[in-house]
C-alpha cells in the first residue's frame, strides 16, 4: 500500500491511501469504518435528454463523492472492499451509494486516526516493498504450499503422491518434480518446512531443476506439516528473519504466553469482564483483541483506556489460527504486570 498523510489535527484529518493487492484491502476493511468520511473517483449514470423518443441506457462519466460511511464488506474472492454510505459530498447529495474499491483505487479517508490505525498503515506500506513469502510444507507423499498473507496464510495447492493426471507422481522423484514445478512460479522467498529428512531430500531435487529458486529457499524442521508447520515456523521467528514482519510472529507467540499464563495460574485476563476489571486496576501490559472486536464502542473504549496506560495494543486476525483461539476466549484478553485477586 502506499500512503500519503495530509494535515492531522489532534490526530484528525486526511490520509490518501492506495492498495496495491488483495492484503491492502484487507487492511482497508479495518481502516474503513462507520461514520468515516471517504473520498473516491466513482462512476454515476447521467440522466439522458428528455425529448428522445427511445430511452438509451444512461451514460456513465466519472465524478467525485464523498461518501459516510455505514458499511464496509471485505470480499476477498472477488478481490475487493465495498463500501456503502450517503453522498454528504458531490452529485445526488443525499442519495445512497457503494464504492468497489480494488487494487489500484485511491481512496481519500478523514476521520479520527487511532494509534493502531497509523500502524496497520505504516505495516502495510512496509510490507508493499517485500515479494510475498511462501511456505511449502513437505512429507513422504504430501505437499501444501501456503501464500503468507498479512491476515494469515492462504492454501495456494496441496499435492498428494499419484494425484496428478499424465504425471508420474507414483514414483518418489516424479512427485518431487510436480511439486517443484508447482513452485515454479514464486518470486519470492520460500520457507520448505516439514519433520525428518524429506524437505531435504527435494531441496536437493530443486537445486537441479531450479537453482534460481533454490537460491531463495529456508529449510524449517517442524514437528507437523499443513497449516500447522505453519504457525511453528512463524512461532520460530522466521518471517522476521526475511523481511522483519512481526506481526504474524507476534500473535503466534502471544497467544502461546496467554495460554501458558492461563494454565499455570499467572498474571492474564480473559473475556470483558475480566479485562475491564484488569484495565481498571492499571494492570493491563499487553491488550489483545480480535479485529472483529476493534469497532465495538465498548471495546474501542477498553482499548483508548489501555493505551492511556501505556499498554501495547495487539491486535489479532480472525482469519489467523491465533486469533481464531483468541475468538474462543472471548475476542479479548490481556497479558498483566501483576496478578490481581
Amino acid at each position: 500500500m502506499k500512503a500519503e498523510v495530509g494535515e492531522l489535527q489532534r490526530s484528525y484529518g486526511e490520509i490518501r491511501l492506495f492498495p496495491e493487492s488483495l492484503d491492502d484491502l484487507w487492511h482497508l476493511g479495518h481502516l474503513i469504518g462507520p461514520r468515516d468520511l471517504v473520498f473516491a473517483t466513482t462512476l454515476r449514470a447521467v440522466e439522458t435528454a428528455p425529448d428522445k423518443i427511445r430511452p438509451e441506457k444512461p451514460e456513465k462519466r466519472p465524478v467525485r463523492l464523498g461518501i459516510r460511511v455505514e458499511r464496509v464488506e471485505f470480499h476477498r474472492s472477488a478481490n475487493r472492499i465495498r463500501v456503502t454510505g450517503i453522498i454528504e459530498h458531490g452529485e445526488m447529495a443525499g442519495s445512497y451509494h457503494t464504492l468497489n474499491i480494488e487494487p489500484g483505487y485511491e481512496i481519500s479517508v478523514i476521520k479520527q486516526w487511532r494509534p493502531i490505525d497509523r500502524e496497520r498503515i505504516a505495516r502495510a506500506v512496509k510490507a508493499s516493498v517485500h515479494a510475498a513469502v511462501h511456505i511449502l510444507t513437505i512429507e513422504e507423499g504430501e505437499a501444501e504450499l501456503f501464500r503468507m498473507r498479512q491476515f494469515g496464510p492462504e492454501s495456494v495447492i496441496t499435492l498428494t503422491a499419484g494425484s496428478g493426471k499424465g504425471d508420474d507422481t507414483d514414483t518418489r522423484s516424479g512427485f518431487f518434480e510436480r511439486v517443484a514445478s508447482l513452485c515454479h512460479e514464486i518470486q519470492g522467498p520460500l520457507v520448505i518446512a516439514g519433520p525428518g529428512f524429506v524437505k531435504d531430500d527435494f531441496v536437493r531435487v530443486l537445486r537441479s531443476v531450479n537453482p534460481e529458486l533454490a537460491g531463495r529457499v529456508l529449510v524449517v524442521e517442524t514437528r507437523r506439516v499443513g497449516s500447522g508447520a505453519v504457525q511453528e515456523v512463524i512461532g520460530l521467528g522466521v518471517l522476521e528473519r526475511i523481511h522483519e514482519d512481526i506481526q504474524l510472529g507476534n500473535e503466534v507467540r502471544m497467544i502461546d504466553e496467554l495460554l501458558r499464563r492461563i494454565a499455570q495460574g499467572l498474571p492474564a485476563a480473559y473475556g470483558r469482564e475480566e479485562v475491564e476489571r484488569a484495565i481498571s486496576f492499571g494492570a493491563c501490559e499487553r491488550l489483545l483483541v480480535a479485529d472483529t472486536l476493534i469497532r465495538d464502542d465498548m471495546v474501542v473504549r477498553m482499548m483508548e483506556r489501555a493505551e492511556q496506560m501505556n499498554a501495547a495494543i495487539v491486535v489479532f486476525s480472525s482469519a489467523f489460527d491465533p486469533g481464531k483461539q483468541l475468538e474462543g476466549l472471548g475476542g479479548i484478553a490481556a497479558l498483566l504486570r501483576y496478578k490481581i485477586e
